[in-house]
């Protein structure tokens, strides 16, 4: 009955994503309110509040913020996080995710990618992004020291360096128009750290 509950959860908070997505896109973020989203998603006001918290919370929110720490575990490997994080990224952008078009043709207007180019284009969105990588970075530490080649001072900083690289991928990746694989960004992107964990 839990994984029903949260099966029911997730894609709650897909559709009210979506809705929020097409409202901004069509007025511009600043001039939507949450009472407008929670109505275009046939959901109360308080539950777009329970799920996101904030309007902000409507784009920087996805499936790693809930993700249990064994789950997460399953994805990084200690010895290569930096392939981990490109092989995540690799499965975001295949088509199953909801995208119709391929993973070669993201511009950043379909697909799962669509909300990122309100990390960079919105000042509060940012703020609240760098907020979730810092958070991600919180949950990717112990993980890190998991594997038993690092202190937990030097897994704190691995997991930001991680954490804010990918972030700086994403925006190189906007910066050129997000028209082509996010993978491909993150692996040349992250390359040097990759070569100082294989150090």
């Amino acid at each position: 009955m839990a994984g029903l509950r949260e099966q029911w959860r997730r894609t709650a908070m897909r559709t009210i994503q979506e809705r929020a997505l097409d409202l901004f896109d069509e007025r511009g973020f600043g001039a939507v309110t949450i009472e407008e989203i929670a109505a275009a998603a046939e959901v109360s006001p308080s539950s777009v509040y329970r799920y996101f918290g904030t309007k902000e919370g409507l784009l920087v929110a996805d499936e790693f913020d809930t993700m249990s720490p064994a789950a997460l575990g399953e994805l990084l490997d200690p010895a290569d996080p930096v392939g981990s994080l490109v092989e995540v990224v690799r499965r975001y952008e295949a088509p199953q995710h909801g995208a119709d078009d391929g993973p070669g043709d993201r511009s950043g207007t379909d697909g799962p990618w669509r909300r990122v180019r309100y990390f960079f284009t919105e000042p509060s969105v940012r703020s609240a992004a760098l907020a979730a990588m810092d958070r991600a970075a919180a949950r990717i530490a112990p993980l890190l020291e998991g594997g038993g080649t690092v202190d937990a001072a030097q897994a704190r900083v691995l997991a930001h360096a991680l954490t804010f690289g990918y972030f700086a991928a994403l925006e190189t990746w906007h910066d050129d128009g997000g028209t082509r694989p996010i993978a491909g960004y993150v692996t040349a992107g992250l390359a040097p750290l990759r070569r100082v964990w294989a150090s």
